[in-house]
């Protein structure tokens, strides 16, 4: 029994849903067959359990939940946009190497092999394919990545009360910008075929309407 499974209290039905789940690929798939929730909440990775629906947010915190489960620090990551949602990641290092778990109403915005040597390099895999409905591209910037275990006191893992305080102190987190002003105006549009790509399978409910 790992140390989590000690002193974190999961419910033994709840513990037997994130023992198989020990490597971020299975999360991933885990996060894939849960419904995606259209609205903008900040639910708890034990209420993600019980809802068996969860949005971007709400969906790394439960991968970061599953990592902690299995000894690996749960940490996150924020990224920014413009016209558009943010986006939220649970970060991973393997073999000296970066890769994510994520939940997204967009098939492009999910998991990321641990083949990136930094957190720009992990990021910027995603600047192609972070775009809004219309085709624009809207990444813009990125946070350090934040280690949920400073909230444990909080019980952020299994408290059935919001936790949107999270997600405020993640926007407060270091981000750093991925363009100047001037590659931003000089953006191209995204391709036609791989805004459908990405949009294949979504809840119309949950995406953004873009100015």
């Amino acid at each position: 029994m790992s140390r989590t499974e000690k002193t974190t209290p999961w419910t033994a039905a709840e513990r037997a849903v994130f023992k198989p789940l020990n490597t971020p690929t299975k999360i991933q798939y885990f996060l894939n067959g849960l419904d995606y929730d259209p609205e903008p909440g900040t639910a708890s990775p034990r209420l993600v359990l019980r809802d068996r629906k969860a949005n971007c947010f709400e969906g790394a915190m439960f991968a970061a939940a599953a990592f902690r489960f299995h000894r690996r620090p749960p940490l996150l990551v924020d990224m920014r946009s413009y016209n558009d949602d943010d986006h939220v990641l649970a970060v991973f290092r393997q073999n000296e190497a970066w890769g994510c778990v994520a939940k997204s109403n967009y098939t492009v915005l999910r998991f990321r092999e641990p083949v990136y040597r930094s957190i720009r390099e992990l990021m910027m895999s995603y600047f192609d394919v972070f775009f809004n409905p219309i085709g624009e591209k809207t990444l813009r910037a990125y946070s350090v990545p934040f280690d949920l275990s400073r909230f444990d006191k909080q019980n952020w893992m299994t408290t059935e009360e919001d936790i949107s305080w999270i997600g405020d102190a993640l926007d407060r987190a270091r981000h750093y910008k991925v363009m100047t002003p001037e590659q931003i105006r000089d953006l191209r549009l995204t391709d036609p075929a791989l805004v459908k790509a990405g949009l294949m399978g979504s809840n119309p409910a949950g995406l953004f309407k873009p100015k």
